[in-house]
C-alpha cells in the first residue's frame, strides 16, 4: 500500500473533529466581525484569519458546486496565503483590504465567466448576469474604500457564521458539501430575476458613484487669467479688468481683475480677484473693504471670480450691505493658482496677505473707482487667518495702506491644532488633502507625497481636482470620508511639517482693532481651540474682541440670518468712524436669541 494512502487512512478518524473545530473557528470569528468594536488593523487580523479558514475549507471540502475539484483547490491555497498575509501583515489596514475585495468581486466574476463558458450548463445567461455584477461591484467597491470595508466586514461576519455552521452540521453527521440536486424551472427563473437585478443595482451604483464623486463641470480660467507679453516687476499693479455680470446683487456692479502679487518667497506671481461698487456714488473717495475668501479650493477652476455666486463667500449677505446700503468698495483676491497659474499657497498665511493687500493695490488703480487709502479687512476660515495675516503684514509690505480694523471669522488661527483634532474627521481629511497636494509643491524639501498615510495618496488625488463649493462640496467630503487613515502620519505632523503648520498661526501685531467670531458648535474650527489662540493674543496686549455664537457651526455664524451680520455691519462701520471698541479682549456670547452677555469662559 502507498505511503500516501496509508497517512490518508491513519488520519481519516480526525477528519471530523478537525472539520468541526474549523466551522466552530470560522462562526466565532464571524460574531467577532459583526459584534465587536475592532479597529482597522483588528478586522484586518480577524478578516485573515476567516479567509485562512475558508480556504482549509476548500482544501478540505474540493467538490463544490459548479467548481472543480483542481479550481477549488487552486482558490483554498489562495484564500489561505491572502488570509495568512493579512493576518500576520494587518498594518496596511483598510486600504489593502478594500482594494483586496473590489479585486476579488472583479476576479470572482471573470473566473466566473470563464467557468461557464469552459463548462455549459442550462443557467449560463444566468451564471454570466450574476458575474458581470460581481465585477460592476468590485469596480464601485474601489471607489468606496472605507463603506466597502464596512459592508464588507458584516458581509464576510453574516458568511462565516453560516459557513462554519454548515461545516459543523457536515461534521457532525459524516456528510460532506456534495453538487446540489437540480433546480427547479421556479428556482432557475428566481436565480436569474435575482442576478438581473443584482446587475441593475451595481450599474446604479456605478452611475451614481460616478455622478456624486465626480462633482460638476466648472468653467475653467479663459484668456483673461494667462499673463499678458509684458509683466511688470512690481507687485498691486492692475493689469486688466472686465465687467462681472453674473452673481452680483442689485444695487451694484462688479468687474474682475488681473494683478501682479508676489510669493510668500517674494518672487513674482499673478493673481486674479474681483471688486464690488455701488452703482451710485458720488465724487468723494469710498471707503474699501478687502476680503480674504474662505476655502473653495486648490485647482485652478475653483476660482471664486470664476464662480456663479462670486460675492456669497463667508459673510456675503454683510458684504451686500456694506456695498448696496452704506456705499463700500469691496475687493478680493483669488490668490495665485486660483484663476492663475501656479500653486495656490493654501494655509500659508503670508502668501496669502500679500496676494490680499496687492488687490487693494491694484483696485486703487481701477480707473473708474476712487478709494479712500484705509482699509478694512474681512476673511472666514482660511480667509479668517489671512485677514488676520493681512493685518500682521500691512505695515511692513505695504505701508501706504492703512488697516483700520481686521474681523476674522472662525479663523484658522492654528493649523497645527486644527490638524491633530480633525485628522480622523472627513472635513479635516479634505482639508489635509488640499494642504497635502499644495505643500508637496511649495516645500519640496518635506517630500509630503512619499509620507502619506498607507491608502491616503489615491483619495488626495481625488480631492486636490474638486472644488469647495457647490455641489463639490459634497463630493470633497465624501472622498474625505473614503480615505481610510488620517492623511498625515503623526510622525510627519511631529517633524517638520508640523513646525511649518505651527508657523502659519498669525501672532501680531495687529495694527488697528480685531475682532474675532466663533460658533460654539463648529465641528471644524474647534470653540476651545480659538478660546486658546485669543488668550494668547490678550496676553500680548492686542486690541482683539471675542464674540461667541451659541448653536452656530462653521458655516451658519456666517449665514445671512446669523447675529454676527448686522454686528459685523455695525462694527466695521464704528471702525471707520474711529468709535472705541468694547474694550480690549473682552469676550462675549450670544445665545440663539441675540442677547449678548459677558462670556464666562
Amino acid at each position: 500500500m502507498p505511503v500516501r494512502t496509508r497517512i490518508t487512512q491513519a488520519l481519516a478518524p480526525l477528519a471530523g473533529p478537525a472539520r468541526a473545530l474549523i466551522g466552530l473557528a470560522a462562526a466565532a470569528l464571524g460574531g467577532v466581525l459583526i459584534l465587536a468594536p475592532l479597529s482597522v488593523q483588528q478586522v484586518a487580523i480577524v478578516t485573515g484569519l476567516g479567509l485562512a479558514l475558508i480556504g482549509s475549507a476548500a482544501l478540505l471540502f474540493p467538490t463544490l458546486d459548479g467548481v472543480t475539484r483542481a479550481a477549488a483547490r487552486a482558490l483554498g491555497i489562495v484564500f489561505v496565503v491572502v488570509g495568512g498575509i493579512l493576518a500576520l501583515w494587518p498594518t496596511a489596514g483598510a486600504p489593502w483590504l478594500a482594494f483586496l475585495v473590489g479585486a476579488a468581486l472583479v476576479c470572482s466574476g471573470i473566473f466566473q465567466v470563464v467557468q461557464v463558458v469552459r463548462n455549459g450548463g442550462d443557467s449560463r445567461a444566468t451564471s454570466i448576469i450574476g458575474a458581470l455584477a460581481s465585477v460592476v461591484f468590485g469596480i464601485v467597491a474601489f471607489s468606496w474604500p472605507v463603506l466597502t470595508l464596512t459592508v464588507f466586514r458584516l458581509g464576510t461576519g453574516a458568511f462565516l457564521v453560516f459557513f462554519g455552521l454548515q461545516i459543523v452540521f457536515f461534521a457532525l453527521t459524516k456528510r460532506a458539501p456534495g453538487p446540489r440536486a437540480p433546480r427547479s424551472a421556479l428556482a432557475r427563473w428566481s436565480r436569474t430575476a435575482g442576478a438581473a437585478l443584482a446587475l441593475v443595482l451595481a450599474v446604479a451604483l456605478a452611475l451614481g458613484t460616478g455622478w456624486i464623486l465626480g462633482g460638476v463641470p466648472l468653467p475653467q480660467p479663459g484668456r483673461f487669467y494667462a499673463a499678458p507679453d509684458s509683466v511688470p516687476t512690481e507687485p498691486g499693479q492692475l493689469l486688466r479688468t472686465e465687467r462681472l455680470s453674473e452673481g452680483v446683487p442689485h444695487g451694484a456692479e462688479a468687474w474682475r481683475m488681473l494683478y501682479t502679487t508676489t510669493n510668500a518667497d517674494g518672487t513674482a506671481a499673478l493673481s486674479s480677484g474681483t471688486i464690488i461698487a455701488p452703482k451710485q456714488r458720488g465724487s468723494d473717495p469710498l471707503p474699501l473693504l478687502s476680503i480674504a475668501h474662505g476655502t473653495t479650493g486648490v485647482a485652478a477652476k475653483c476660482a471664486p471670480s470664476l464662480s456663479a455666486t462670486p460675492f456669497s463667500d463667508g459673510a456675503g449677505a454683510a458684504l451686500e450691505q456694506m456695498v448696496t446700503e452704506h456705499g463700500w468698495v469691496a475687493v478680493t483676491s483669488d490668490y495665485i493658482g486660483l484663476g492663475t497659474a501656479g500653486t495656490h499657497p493654501y494655509l500659508v498665511g503670508e502668501a496669502e496677505a500679500r496676494n490680499v493687500l496687492d488687490a487693494a493695490r491694484a483696485a486703487h488703480q481701477f480707473t473708474e473707482l476712487t478709494l479712500t487709502s484705509n482699509t478694512v479687512v474681512w476673511g472666514h476660515s482660511q480667509g479668517g487667518q489671512g485677514a488676520l495675516w493681512t493685518g500682521q503684514l500691512a505695515a511692513e509690505y505695504a505701508p501706504e495702506i492703512g488697516i483700520a480694523g481686521v474681523a476674522a471669522f472662525a479663523p484658522a488661527a492654528n493649523l497645527y491644532g486644527l490638524a491633530e483634532v480633525n485628522k480622523n474627521e472627513a472635513t479635516g481629511k479634505t482639508v489635509s488633502a488640499y494642504i497635502a497636494a499644495t505643500w508637496n509643491e511649495l516645500f519640496p524639501e518635506l517630500d509630503l507625497a512619499a509620507e502619506l498615510t498607507p491608502g491616503s495618496s489615491r483619495g488626495v488625488e481625488k480631492i486636490q481636482d474638486l472644488c469647495f463649493n457647490g455641489q463639490d462640496v459634497l463630493a470633497a467630503i465624501l472622498r474625505g470620508t473614503q480615505v481610510p487613515n488620517q492623511i498625515f502620519p503623526d510622525s510627519v505632523l511631529a517633524g517638520d511639517f508640523g513646525r511649518l503648520l505651527r508657523e502659519q498661526t498669525p501672532t501680531g501685531p495687529f495694527p488697528a482693532p480685531v475682532l474675532v467670531a466663533q460658533g460654539l458648535a463648529d465641528p471644524l474650527v474647534r470653540p476651545e481651540q480659538q478660546r486658546e489662540w485669543v488668550a494668547d493674543r490678550c496676553a500680548a496686549d492686542a486690541e482683539l474682541e471675542y464674540r461667541e455664537y451659541a448653536g452656530l457651526d462653521h458655516l451658519s455664524l456666517v449665514a445671512a440670518d446669523s447675529p454676527l451680520t448686522t454686528e459685523l455691519v455695525t462694527w466695521t462701520l464704528d471702525r471707520w468712524a474711529g468709535t472705541p471698541t468694547r474694550g480690549t479682549c473682552t469676550a462675549w456670547t450670544t445665545d440663539e436669541s441675540s442677547a449678548e452677555v459677558p462670556s464666562t469662559s
